[in-house]
């Protein structure tokens, strides 16, 4: 009888240590961001104006976790658009509870390269015509917000 009480004892207190934390303001994933210059999202694009890359510090909520290994994941960039982000170095786990929750990041912003873009065959469209640029980001350092 002792040995069933110390088996479940035990059973359930290792079940409690391997709940996770939750997820708390400040916690830093990477390195710690330099938030002195802070642009929000839905202002990086017209803030890159024609560059092609940038280093910056932008605030955003993180819309779809894509993969947590490596850092993968996509944040609102207003009127529909996201900013696909990771991070630069793949050993940076991120929580799946960072959807919906407002970040601050610091990396390189970058428009995707098109090589097709504005050119045209005789007699045939521009493929990409209609599609607006993606940015991406690749990060360093990421704090949680809110």
């Amino acid at each position: 009888m002792k040995t069933l009480l110390l088996a479940i004892a035990i059973f359930t207190s290792s079940l409690t240590f391997a709940q996770q934390k939750p997820l708390a303001r400040g916690t830093v994933y990477g390195s710690k961001p330099n938030t002195t210059e802070l642009i929000p999202a839905a202002k990086l694009d017209s803030f890159m104006n024609t560059k092609t890359r940038i280093s910056t510090a932008i605030r955003g909520v993180v819309v779809k976790v894509t993969k947590t290994k490596g850092g993968w994941f996509e944040i609102a960039a207003g009127k529909g658009k996201t900013i696909a982000v990771h991070f630069s170095k793949y050993d940076v786990t991120i929580p799946m509870d960072l959807k919906g929750r407002t970040v601050i990041i610091e990396g390189v912003a970058a428009r995707q390269f098109l090589a097709d873009d504005s050119q045209q065959i005789a007699g045939q469209k521009a493929q990409h015509a209609n599609n607006p640029k993606q940015l991406t980001f690749e990060a360093t350092g990421l704090i949680v917000d809110k």
